[in-house]
């Protein structure tokens, strides 16, 4: 069986079926990504849902039950892979379908392969237990995990060559990618309490009396918790505000795509900041029906005019 992706060269069966293995990861493994990216078209959808498996296995490394040297060992060995991607040494029928699909994606899209690498040393600085003791700090870690999946995706998006400004569109890719982690953050940080992880800045929990962690449904004695949120909350809406810069310079379906993963996590933060508890006593997470409602608002370019407009009246 064989193919062809929106009118570019044909697809054969093996690169199909490896398309088809990581469609199904994302499905699996991230709603919310899987959400937003049924909006791109096939080939786009295709090739950042290679991206997604690839990074996916490399945070499964990360997060799984081996000792630290075994897991370092497995992500080198990934870092490996990775080389041989990027060296066109993949071939279609290899057994390794996420490899095949990603192979494939980075012959069609300009994806700068580097910013996986970057990530594979953000998840090391997990496996080594690193903690952050300022903002500063924790940023290195959002831009290796983060940052860089926004500067991967925008190689598939595209980036307004030619466009004004344009230049500029990897940077605020990146500072979605960290608002979008910092979300996360505020999101797990019960869960990631439980598995023994800090990311929060050492600074902001001491400032706010939440140094002793999160390992229960209620705050910590004597902490001002719902001021911690607050404070995260609102750098975290810093970044966005600087982040959807970016979508001016995007095409219509993937500006869709962005403002709609970007407009899930900015609903979670309104959530969070409404109810900065609810972090303590589980995941918050957004129903379908409002998901879809984000998805709608994102096609209708609602998102981008607002943006274009915000920039035009900048540089008046």
């Amino acid at each position: 069986m064989s193919g062809t992706v929106e009118g570019q060269t044909p697809v054969s069966g093996a690169v199909m079926a490896a398309y088809t293995y990581c469609e199904a990861v994302t499905g699996q493994q991230a709603r919310n990504f899987a959400y937003g990216i049924r909006l791109l078209p096939t080939d786009k959808r295709l090739a950042m849902s290679a991206l997604y498996a690839f990074s996916r296995r490399v945070d499964d490394i990360g997060d799984g039950e081996l000792a630290p040297e075994v897991k370092q060992t497995r992500l080198e060995a990934t870092r490996e892979l990775l080389g041989r991607i990027r060296e066109g040494a993949v071939a279609e029928d290899d057994t390794d379908p996420v490899a095949v699909a990603l192979a494939d994606a980075s012959r069609r899209f300009p994806i700068p392969l580097g910013g996986l690498d970057e990530l594979i040393d953000g998840v090391l600085m997990d496996v080594r237990g690193e903690t952050y003791e300022t903002w500063d700090d924790l940023e290195v870690y959002c831009r290796c995990v983060a940052g860089a999946i926004g500067r991967l995706s925008l190689g598939i998006f595209g980036g307004g060559a030619g466009v004004p400004g344009a230049d500029r569109a990897p940077e605020y890719a990146d500072t979605l990618g960290l608002a979008l982690q910092l979300t996360n953050i505020l999101r797990d940080v019960r869960e990631d309490a439980g598995n023994g992880r800090s990311y929060l800045p050492a600074d902001d929990l001491a400032k706010f009396g939440c140094a002793e962690g999160f390992h229960s449904a209620t705050p910590p004695a004597g902490s001002d918790f719902t001021g911690l949120v607050h404070f995260e909350v609102r750098r975290a809406r810093a970044l966005f505000a600087e982040g959807y810069r970016l979508l001016p310079y995007l095409d219509r379906r993937s500006g869709a795509c962005v403002a709609a993963m970007a407009g899930i996590y900015r609903r979670l933060l309104d959530r969070i900041e409404r109810d900065p508890e609810a972090v303590l006593r589980g995941r918050v997470s957004l129903p379908g029906r409002e998901k879809a409602y984000v998805a709608v608002r994102g096609l209708s370019g609602f998102d981008t005019r607002s943006i274009a407009r915000q920039s035009a009246r900048r540089r008046a």
